[in-house]
């Protein structure tokens, strides 16, 4: 299918998805509903194309921003939601089970400020970024050892809250959990809060704290064998050795020094990892890995996306390219571009539709065939 082609499809596809308030469900049939890292990345994505989409997100994230603490709903001050309507009966909605939407809510206005330079908006939410910044520095690194972790308070809740989320430990993790790409996203909303505070004349006082977290990262988080980076540090910073996507997430924040992008790179295109159709969520070589599975061994496009950014910003073109290539072959193969698919004996799986399929582990599959930050992904790369 010719690329204008597919670019048509995926603005239809957005266009199903937006609401009346101009945010965008992050999916359909499934998830039909605003979320706060789904809906944070997707607005991000979608900055190139309309901004107005990021500002009805930050507008509406910043309305139900947390006030109190509530165990039931793990709400805190400051605190972006994790998701903000549903039917759990052990829950109260919004919910805000989520260690990365505080910060990806600075990140994102930031990102929305330098696209628009509307002024007058980011003065509307200053109070909104200055109080996810609060929350970062008193909820989200409570021991202050510089790292940001999760544990859930409500026993009901989600086990793990970074964007591999799970009601159950499937990434084997003792909490509370400092998940990697977190360190990173901590990082550049400390220096995103700090640009923004500069270019509004406000007082903004936080590289300092940024230093400190990339250096107690780099003494705790480099796996010397893998060249590489763990995918997570647990209750007593004991790293859990898995090769992931998930330090891919760490090239577009500025947290790796120089000298170590390069190492970064070439392991994420490894081909225990990288597939012709994108980069899978585990390496093959991980005892978990599991092709069909939905978070260790699938291909999620909008992970792909975001170490597609990174490759993009820091100058590694071609391996952009190469992830931009492989999911245009998935789409192709596919018809659509899911929100995860597998890929088993060098062929693409469909886990959307049709029949449920079964992972390793007898657990079924079933993706939403219409996910907002998926079909967002592609579209950002061929735009």
């Amino acid at each position: 299918m010719k690329q204008i082609e597919i670019k048509n499809k995926l603005l239809s596809d957005v266009e199903g998805l937006k609401t009346q308030e101009g945010y965008l469900n992050a999916g359909y049939p499934n998830y039909s509903k605003l979320f706060g890292r789904d809906s944070l990345i997707t607005a991000w994505q979608m900055l190139e194309i309309d901004p107005r989409i990021a500002r009805a997100t930050l507008e509406i994230l910043a309305k139900h921003q947390g006030r109190v603490i509530d165990r039931q709903s793990e709400e805190e001050p400051g605190k972006i939601l994790h998701e903000f309507e549903g039917s759990n009966p052990e829950w109260r909605f919004p919910y805000f089970g989520s260690v990365d939407s505080t910060m990806l809510f600075v990140v994102v206005a930031s990102k929305y400020f330098q696209r628009t330079h509307d002024e007058a908006f980011i003065l509307e939410i200053w109070d909104n970024i200055v109080a996810a910044v609060n929350w970062m520095r008193v909820y989200g690194d409570v021991d202050h050892d510089h790292f940001f972790e999760y544990e859930r308070k409500n026993p009901h809740g989600l086990f793990h809250q970074g964007w591999r989320d799970s009601f159950v430990d499937h990434l084997k993790i003792a909490p509370p959990v400092a998940i990697v790409e977190a360190q990173g996203y901590a990082y550049a909303a400390y220096h995103d809060a700090c640009y923004l505070a500069e270019q509004l004349g406000k007082d903004m006082i936080l590289l300092g704290e940024a230093k400190r977290l990339q250096e107690a990262f780099q003494k705790y988080f480099w796996w010397e064998e893998e060249s590489y980076y763990y995918l997570a540090l647990d209750c007593v910073n004991t790293p859990r050795k898995s090769v992931s996507s998930n330090p891919g997430h760490l090239l577009f924040t500025g947290i790796i020094p120089e000298r170590l992008r390069e190492k970064v790179v070439s392991r994420l295109f490894e081909p225990d990892i990288f597939t012709p159709y994108g980069i899978r969520t585990v390496s093959e070589n991980d005892p978990d890995f599991d092709p069909l599975s939905y978070h260790l061994g699938s291909i999620w496009p909008h992970d792909n996306w975001i170490i597609y950014c990174g490759l993009m910003e820091l100058g590694f073109t071609k391996e952009a390219q190469q992830i931009k290539t492989a999911l245009l072959s998935a789409y192709n193969e596919l018809g659509h571009m899911p929100e995860l698919f597998g890929v088993k004996d060098g062929k693409v799986v469909s886990l959307s539709g049709g029949a449920t399929q079964l992972g390793a582990g007898g657990h079924s599959i079933k993706a939403n065939p219409l996910q907002a930050w998926a079909t967002c992904a592609l579209l950002n790369m061929i735009r």
